[in-house]
């Protein structure tokens, strides 16, 4: 997981779930359930790149943090919520999306 996902997960779960959920989701941090990845000097422009192009819907730095890091890890299952931008984004493979 992108490391620009992080911040918007806590704030999702805190505000729609609780506190409770937020807080097991750091204890899921903490335990090393997911490997979040940093954010590389190449996936800014991607970033950009995704952001300007998409601009219409709007795409948003952090789901276009998800593109760009998956597509640097070559990663084909992304995790996420808002199928809508996803479906939409052309990326350099088809990813499959999760749940």
């Amino acid at each position: 997981m992108p490391t620009l996902v992080v911040t918007e997960v806590v704030y999702l779960l805190g505000t729609r779930l609780g506190t409770h959920a937020e807080l097991r989701f750091i204890a899921d941090l903490a335990s090393g359930a997911f490997d979040v990845e940093p954010v590389h000097p190449t996936d800014w422009l991607r970033i950009a790149d995704l952001v300007n192009r998409y601009r219409s819907l709007p795409l948003g730095t952090v789901d276009a943090s998800v593109i760009a890091c998956a597509e640097r890890l070559g990663v084909d299952e992304v995790a996420t919520v808002d199928r809508r931008h996803f479906t939409i984004v052309k990326t350099h493979r088809a990813l499959t999306l999760l749940p």
